[in-house]
């Protein structure tokens, strides 16, 4: 699957899921680990596992394996690394905690 139907799969799959404020940036210029960071929320921990839970299981359906998932123990932040896109899932909390929109965008 090409990196720009990935990350438009992905995005789909976040909103089937009810995740909101979906962002996408392109961070090729500023990263060599991938093309794209999704960022999304979760209304609680458990929504934010179950989004990442989701994607990636969505994803393995198309055949393509995760190359990683961290933080679905806890909830507030999940990551699922899928090579050339990164997908964060965090809690309102954390997303204004550590701003990564902001971070990336500079």
């Amino acid at each position: 699957m090409e990196t720009e139907q990935l990350k438009a799969f992905v995005i789909e799959k976040i909103e089937d899921m009810k995740g909101r404020d979906i962002v996408a940036l392109n961070i090729t210029d500023k990263a060599s680990f991938a093309d794209y960071m999704v960022i999304c929320s979760g209304s609680s921990n458990r929504h934010v596992k179950s989004i990442a839970n989701s994607v990636g299981m969505e994803c393995r359906a198309k055949g393509l394996e995760p190359l990683g998932m961290e933080g679905n123990d806890v909830g507030e932040w999940a990551l699922v690394d899928l090579g050339d896109i990164i997908v964060h899932v965090m809690t309102d909390e954390q997303r204004d905690k550590y701003n990564l929109e902001q971070l990336w965008a500079e």
